[in-house]
């Protein structure tokens, strides 16, 4: 019998070029100061969702997502400044805020929804950097601390990526979804395999 192939698959929101460049010139100056981390070397997008699940139920997922972005409206996302939390009792995440988050946070909720899942807590964020210890967080501290990230991108879409379970391979595109409600109306909003 074939061993079932089990992929990472996450849901993204892209931002536009000028602020992919603004946080990648931040996460620069972080591995300068610290030497690479986790969240540092992938290109700078807000997760909306991730799952594992077995390939062969990729054409399943994409169908009930094309259902979820039929009805969606466009709209804008603002930031306003780099901020941090705490993981766990020893380790810090540094990252650009969501000024305006509820209509990623209702995007977020219908693509649960789409699955039949609970939501928890979410807090869309652009990720600078993940797992910083105490002392490295201190190191940063004088570099971030109250430091403004304002920006302003227009969201018409998200994109599905995924990679080899477990890999450390970089994600690839499956395929960008694009409003509906951002969509000219001679556009079908279903595309059903045969």
């Amino acid at each position: 019998m074939e061993q079932e192939v089990i992929y990472d698959y996450m849901l993204v929101i892209q931002p536009d070029a000028q602020t992919v460049q603004d946080v990648s010139m931040f996460r620069h100056l972080i591995s300068e100061e610290l030497g690479a981390l986790p969240g540092t070397s992938t290109q700078a997008h807000i997760a909306l969702f991730r799952s594992e699940f077995p390939r062969q139920y990729e054409t399943d997922f994409v169908n009930m997502l094309e259902q979820v972005v039929g009805d969606q409206t466009a709209f804008t996302i603002y930031t306003s400044r780099i901020d941090h939390c705490k993981q766990g009792d020893t380790r810090h995440m540094l990252y650009v805020n969501v000024a305006n988050p509820k209509p990623v946070e209702d995007l977020h909720r219908k693509i649960l929804q789409a699955f039949e899942l609970k939501p928890g807590g979410y807090k869309p964020h652009i990720t600078l950097a993940r797992a910083i210890s105490h002392q490295q967080f201190n190191q940063l501290a004088p570099y971030f601390s109250n430091k403004m990230f304002v920006r302003s991108f227009h969201c018409h879409s998200f994109s599905l990526l995924r990679k080899p379970a477990g890999s450390n391979d970089r994600y690839e595109v499956v395929r960008e979804f694009r409003f509906g409600k951002d969509v000219p109306s001679d556009h079908p909003l279903f595309n059903h395999a045969a």
